[in-house]
């Protein structure tokens, strides 16, 4: 797999809503889905997972169809997304890392020096072989429903691999990036290579769009990103430009940094629930679609609540020239299914066209 051919999308899977909307076509109604509707509010996602590591289930191709699946079913959502982890790869490469329950990923050795560089080689096709099988049952499963890969960007990965795990103030990566600008350049390009590769395997698997993930980035001013992060985040989704497939690109507490993250080669540009979508729409420019953007939390109050702030969302992109459905960031673990549920037939409903 060279990664240089477009993706053959079957002809029901093009003409998908959720396809069209990525395209900035008409839509017979508004498609949805949910960031992390995969996994952890579903009953069904902890039976299937009983006992099984985060990681050990990412790599079990049958496992991970079937946790893939089970929204599709359950919410008749308008895209899947494929069940994994923006570490994935770079466990596949032999970073000693582990997913821990309650805290995420928390890494062995971080990188601070140069010679820790070592621990980050290329990726092949062949690591992440059970990702190709996993998507070759999806994409006979799902049909005409599309089916969304991802990637971490590099600037998200570089925050967990020099902080060891997880971080609020994220302060061994902005002292590396200020202190020794080479070194993190040079990290962040490495990490370009990874994710452009993990994306290539998974469009080249029958991924119909990709997303990478900024989830961190918010906490850079648009100086510090323009300067230290988008030329890796740019060269990611320049790998893929000519695959055939949308890129969407989302980081939750970009309002100061949307426009930057569609210059860096979005089709689609993720909103979280803090700036409205038609002010994002002035932010980001013409020619791109939006995504978002209802705040996961108010699931958690009355349907006629969670319906009221929907509408508020739909009323704000009735301008756009696109718009993806989804919440500012993913799905609460607490959330109940029913209320994701109700939230799909809503939006179809009110949106059909």
């Amino acid at each position: 797999m060279t990664g240089g051919q477009p993706s053959a999308i079957a002809p029901a899977v093009e003409e998908s809503a959720f396809l069209k909307a990525c395209r900035r076509e008409p839509v017979p109604h508004t498609p949805v889905w949910f960031m992390r509707q995969a996994g952890r509010s579903l009953p069904e996602y902890h039976e299937v997972r009983a006992g099984i590591p985060m990681l050990e289930a990412c790599a079990m191709p049958e496992l991970v169809a079937e946790i893939t699946l089970q929204p599709v079913r359950r919410h008749h959502v308008d895209a899947a997304v494929f069940y994994s982890d923006i570490v994935v790869p770079l466990k596949a490469i032999g970073v000693d890392l582990d997913i821990k329950p309650g805290v995420g990923p928390v890494v062995a050795q971080p990188i601070r020096t140069r010679a820790d560089l070592a621990q980050l080689r290329d990726l092949t096709p062949e690591d992440v072989s059970y990702v190709t099988e996993a998507m070759g049952i999806l994409v006979r499963e799902l049909g005409p429903t599309p089916l969304i890969g991802f990637a971490g960007a590099p600037f998200t990965l570089a925050s967990y691999l020099v902080e060891g795990g997880p971080s609020r103030n994220h302060e061994h990566t902005k002292a590396l990036m200020y202190g020794d600008p080479q070194l993190w350049a040079d990290l962040l390009d490495r990490l370009a290579e990874i994710a452009s590769a993990f994306l290539k395997v998974q469009i080249a698997a029958g991924a119909s769009a990709v997303q990478l993930f900024d989830s961190w980035v918010g906490a850079l001013s648009p100086a510090d990103y323009r300067r230290s992060v988008f030329p890796a985040s740019a060269k990611v989704l320049e790998s893929v430009a000519g695959l055939g497939v949308p890129r969407i690109h989302f980081g939750a507490g970009t309002g100061e940094l949307l426009g930057l993250l569609g210059e860096a080669g979005a089709d689609v540009v993720g909103v979280d629930w803090r700036v409205p979508l038609d002010e994002a729409a002035r932010r980001v420019g013409p020619g791109k679609a939006l995504q978002g953007n209802l705040d996961p939390a108010i699931l958690f109050a009355p349907t006629a609540v969670v319906e009221a702030k929907a509408r508020e969302v739909l009323d704000t992109a009735a301008g756009l020239e696109g718009h993806v459905f989804n919440l500012g960031h993913g799905v609460l673990p607490a959330t109940d299914p029913d209320a994701l549920t109700r939230l799909v037939e809503y939006v179809h409903t009110r949106t059909a066209r």
